[in-house]
């Protein structure tokens, strides 16, 4: 990576730009995360890369944020951002895990063989509406699946007007319809669920081997597991490629709009149902259940869409209080902080 960059190369936009004031301009430098390391950040500024250690008085960060730094390096502030991707952490633990901010485009990475599960593309198309980024749907290993153009349909039936590309990771004249959305200073981010060649497809479209890939497990035809970092590369085109590590679970949460929005026909379709309160079982007057019986709705999409909808509540409750507790922790310490300060006072120190 060059040491020396420009902020246009590193993906600075007017909505950045916008929010420094000339006292910023003067006594700031910007930089932006260019990977997230568990000691702290590596950032990139134009007058280099550097090592940003974590301290409990940072916000949240993650790859793609911008930031300000006193010209001792040292954290000023956080930029707001244009978007932001998350979820709710993996297993039984209430955290929320930051994946990526500020992307203009996400491809949403899924393979063509037996991991091929439209349930899951809707996961992620829920989190890039909720983020209001452009969604990109890529089925990978087009090589390995006799019936691509089938599936290719399946994913369009989602919605007519979803940018679907089917490729061959290892071909990079397959990967070239990609290029569209890979523009000078444009951040595109690559998530797709364990295995699904997307160390692969970067590696093509970076011209280099900056992922480690997998091969093929013979037993289900899923790849393996290989990223396990989320970082940004520049590509040759002048885009910004942030990767992420593959995720075995995606867990939604603050995604109740942006499930709303995918699942619009559904929604309106609720509306007509003769009680207000329709679980859509077996209540009589359902227009959602009359819709499934005459072949109008896919009754896969209408069970995902309510599943997702339990979930993202369930998950919001849990991390709402999470950060109710977190916020009242924080306020406890400057508390005793202040307190502390206002004894040395009065003592004279």
């Amino acid at each position: 990576m060059n040491s020396k960059i420009t902020l246009s190369q590193l993906g600075w936009q007017p909505v950045f730009q916008q929010q420094l004031t000339l006292e910023d301009l003067e006594q700031t430098r910007i930089g932006r995360i260019l990977a997230h390391h568990r000691s702290g950040y590596s950032v990139q500024t134009e007058q280099g890369d550097i090592h940003l250690p974590m301290h409990h008085a940072m916000p949240p960060m993650t790859v793609g944020d911008w930031l300000l730094l006193d010209l001792n390096q040292q954290f000023v502030r956080l930029l707001e951002r244009s978007s932001l991707f998350s979820r709710k952490a993996a297993g039984s633990k209430v955290a929320e895990q930051f994946i990526a901010a500020n992307v203009d485009t996400l491809f949403i990475v899924s393979s063509l063989n037996n991991d091929f599960n439209l349930s899951r593309i809707e996961r992620y198309l829920a989190l890039a509406r909720e983020t209001g980024v452009e969604p990109v749907i890529v089925l990978t290993k087009q090589d390995l699946c006799d019936d691509h153009d089938k599936k290719r349909a399946e994913v369009q039936r989602l919605n007519p007007l979803l940018m679907v590309e089917t490729v061959n990771g290892l071909n990079p004249t397959s990967c070239d319809v990609l290029n569209n959305w890979c523009g000078t200073g444009k951040t595109v981010a690559f998530m797709g669920s364990s295995g699904v060649g997307k160390s692969t497809l970067v590696n093509t479209l970076m011209g280099d081997d900056i992922q480690q890939t997998g091969g093929i497990r013979e037993d289900d035809s899923k790849g393996r597991h290989t990223t396990t970092s989320r970082s940004l590369h520049f590509m040759p085109s002048g885009a910004i490629l942030i990767d992420t590590p593959g995720m075995r679970e995606l867990q939604i949460a603050d995604c109740e709009s942006g499930l709303n929005a995918l699942f619009a026909d559904i929604d309106r379709l609720a509306e007509q149902c003769r009680f207000s309160d329709c679980q859509h079982q077996s209540e009589p007057g359902c227009a959602v259940l009359q819709a499934i019986d005459s072949g109008e709705l896919d009754p896969r999409r209408v069970k995902n869409y309510f599943k997702l909808l339990r979930e993202q509540a369930r998950n919001s409750e849990s991390l709402n209080k999470q950060r109710e507790r977190a916020k009242s922790k924080q306020l406890g310490r400057h508390y005793k902080s202040v307190q502390s300060e206002s004894r040395l006072l009065k003592k004279g120190y």
